[in-house]
């Protein structure tokens, strides 16, 4: 029985065979691309399974400068030692190493009892040189009056007049005017040495030219102190520019305001050429250059005679094509990319010159705007497909 239901299933198939393979030619003739269509997509679909997956980066067109580092150190631009501007002893001491002082604060204070005095006297004495100046003009003044008496006498011919004594008044006026000028001079002189001890007096308190920070302290509380004697050394740390010693024969490219790259605690910062210092030192040829940057981000964290790194321009810069370091393979002995050319990689050998940070010069091979592989590129062989 059930031998006979599949046999009719089968007849049944049989008869329809006809006319499905009778569809299937007129469907042929009348989409004859269908065929193709169909054929294309897998070919794709195949690429698209099969492609590799790869990283790029474009072939680039830069302005690059040879450098070469030299070391050089951090120097302030105001520093050096406080001295005493007076003599005498120390009475007290505001200034401690590493205290942070500002332009005017007192650093020290010297006794000034004798120098206080000193100014006293000083004031005194001008007060009497005004005095004699006030007694010796008083006294030309009267002097002048009585030489006008006999010069009327003189032209009214009187009998009371003498020749002699009109001469001798005269003279005496002569005399007085004499001594009025050598009164205000010395009424000058007194002045001048008053105003030199109000200085000195005033020179009793050592106060901070600039400021900065106190790096060392030379005396202490009862210590004599002479005239030009150490104080204190400050060095003002915000004022901070960089010196280098150039070789001379690499000074070509430092002109003034040229930009350098400086490097300092794993930090880079530009910097320009201030002044090339016309000084060589014979023994090594070099030149001291000082290099002035702002470097108020790193305030509090740099010091005086820091090292730091100075990268030297050896020539003027120029306009190069570069690659990336991680497109360049070695085949052979040759320096090889894998370009992408219609989503495919093609292998093409190039020529390289020097590196310039994470790429290298091309001298032959590449353009500007080439696409290049710098991931999977060990894996590919030339007609692979590629997707980024």
């Amino acid at each position: 029985m059930k031998l006979r239901q599949f046999i009719r299933v089968n007849l049944r198939f049989a008869a329809f065979l006809p006319a499905m393979i009778m569809v299937s030619v007129m469907l042929l003739h009348a989409y004859p691309g269908l065929a193709q269509n169909t054929s294309s997509q897998k070919t794709v679909a195949k690429k698209a399974v099969n492609a590799a997956l790869v990283g790029v980066d474009k072939v680039q067109s830069e302005i690059v400068s040879q450098t070469f580092p030299v070391i050089g150190r951090l120097v302030a631009r105001q520093s050096g030692v406080v001295a005493a501007r007076v003599a005498g002893p120390v009475a007290e001491m505001r200034a401690a190493v590493g205290d942070r002082m500002k332009k005017g604060d007192v650093l020290a204070v010297l006794v000034r009892e004798q120098l206080h005095w000193v100014h006293e006297r000083r004031a005194a004495e001008v007060t009497s040189r005004k005095a004699q100046l006030a007694g010796r003009e008083a006294e030309l003044t009267m002097r002048h009056q009585e030489m006008e008496r006999l010069e009327k006498l003189r032209k009214n011919k009187s009998a009371a007049h003498r020749e002699s004594k009109f001469d001798d008044m005269r003279q005496q006026v002569a005399i007085l005017n004499s001594q009025v000028a050598e009164a205000a001079g010395r009424l000058l002189q007194a002045e001048a040495d008053a105003h030199l001890a109000q200085i000195d007096l005033r020179y009793t308190t050592v106060t901070a030219p600039f400021s900065g920070v106190v790096t060392q302290r030379h005396t202490d509380v009862g210590a004599y102190l002479n005239v030009g004697q150490p104080v204190v050394t400050m060095i003002d740390d915000s004022a901070l520019e960089v010196e280098a010693e150039v070789p001379a024969d690499r000074l070509a490219g430092l002109l003034a305001g040229a930009e350098v790259t400086v490097g300092i605690n794993d930090q880079t910062f530009t910097a320009k050429v201030r002044a090339v210092v016309p000084q060589e030192n014979p023994l090594t040829r070099t030149r001291a250059v000082r290099f002035s940057a702002d470097m108020a981000a790193l305030l509090g964290r740099l010091a005086g005679n820091q090292s730091v790194t100075v990268a030297i321009p050896v020539n003027a810069g120029q306009k190069v094509i570069s690659v990336h370091k991680d497109a360049i393979l070695k085949r052979r002995g040759n320096d090889m990319v894998f370009l992408i050319e219609n989503g495919v990689a093609q292998p093409r050998n190039i020529s390289i010159g020097e590196g310039v940070g994470g790429r290298f010069v091309v001298r032959n091979g590449l353009k500007v705007g080439d696409v290049v592989v710098i991931r999977g590129n060990e894996r590919l062989f030339p007609g692979q497909a590629v997707r980024f």
